[in-house]
């Protein structure tokens, strides 16, 4: 238990902000946590209240990536920062500003706050989406030593907005004189149980496949993450002296669409229906993705099996996540009963 100690959570609304929460609120932590409106402050709260009770152990503050207000109110008095916050799309923008400019900017706002509250450490949500090697590569096994290069022009503007966002925390840490350490989270595709309808991007590859939204299958894969295994990473490298100034994947396995749909039909009986079994040729989703924005962003990736070690974090922190196959049947189980599906 941590007794009195404070930790912001930025972005408040979203799917691992929520567990992060709710990691810190069951370990004794007092949270606060921003949101652009505090008019979400009730939908955040009940979505958290399906499972702990804050009680009086978490406060609002209304903050925007795009702006300064709010920023220096939020973190002043806190312990640690997790600045988890970050824009995300579910198909790639026109203009790659519109996630690159508040991602990077945000992440500036955020840990000039924390260093101006003296905070002891801030843990950055980034994601491996900044440690990827350049299309082409196959198969492949990343650890934190990579970085995603952005000369590629396969690169995605997700891709370079976590890069560019890392980058600059990093850069800020380095030239603060404070006493404050900063570690990175590079989660990779995370899963796991919704509490509203409201969830991320990324857990729409399950909806997607459940909802038959989808008309095939196509030769995709992901290494994917259990959000609550991500938020409690985010927790441990928050606190342990070793995580000082490091980054940490967080990655479990890897599974093809093909796995993904098996595994639902496998699991979920008649919830499943809906479930695509025709695979569809790389060519096929080629063209497609001519007209499709959403395709588009993923048609470098076809056929390539990109893995990440998250062996650093399980040596240095003592993380164990838990296997893909429970993530994805508790993710499809929690869209159901959230009437998503």
């Amino acid at each position: 238990m941590s007794g009195q100690e404070t930790v912001l959570v930025t972005g408040g609304s979203g799917f691992i902000a929520s567990w992060c929460m709710i990691g810190l609120l069951q370990q004794g932590y007092a949270v606060r946590t921003t949101v652009r409106s505090l008019g979400r402050e009730g939908a955040v709260r009940a979505a958290i209240g399906k499972v702990v009770d804050p009680q009086d152990r978490l406060s609002f503050h209304a903050a925007d990536l795009t702006a300064d207000a709010g920023w220096d109110a939020a973190a002043n008095g806190c312990d640690y920062v997790l600045h988890v916050a970050s824009p995300v799309a579910a198909a790639e923008p026109k203009n790659p500003d519109e996630l690159i400019v508040p991602a990077r900017d945000g992440t500036r706002r955020a840990l000039a706050a924390a260093l101006k509250a003296g905070v002891k450490r801030v843990v950055l949500t980034s994601s491996v989406a900044a440690t990827t090697p350049r299309a082409g590569a196959g198969e492949s096994v990343t650890d934190e030593k990579v970085w995603t290069d952005l000369d590629d022009p396969t690169v995605s503007a997700y891709s370079r907005s976590k890069t560019l966002a890392e980058r600059a925390a990093w850069d800020l840490m380095d030239a603060s004189a404070g006493a404050a350490t900063l570690a990175t989270v590079n989660s990779s595709m995370v899963i796991g149980p919704v509490l509203s309808r409201d969830f991320s991007a990324s857990v729409l590859v399950v909806e997607r496949l459940l909802s038959g939204r989808v008309p095939g299958l196509p030769r995709l894969g992901f290494s994917f993450v259990d959000v609550r295994d991500v938020a409690d990473l985010h927790i441990r490298a928050m606190t342990a002296p070793e995580a000082a100034g490091q980054r940490f994947i967080a990655a479990r396995d890897f599974a093809w669409m093909t796995d993904l749909a098996d595994l639902l039909r496998a699991r979920l009986g008649d919830a499943a229906n809906k479930v695509p079994t025709r695979k569809v040729p790389n060519l096929v989703v080629r063209l497609v993705a001519l007209f499709d924005k959403d395709l588009a962003s993923v048609t470098p990736r076809l056929g390539e099996k990109r893995t990440f070690s998250s062996a650093k974090a399980q040596k240095v922190l003592g993380w164990q996540p838990r296997p893909v196959e429970e993530s994805v049947v508790d993710c499809a189980r929690s869209l159901i009963a959230t009437g998503a599906v």
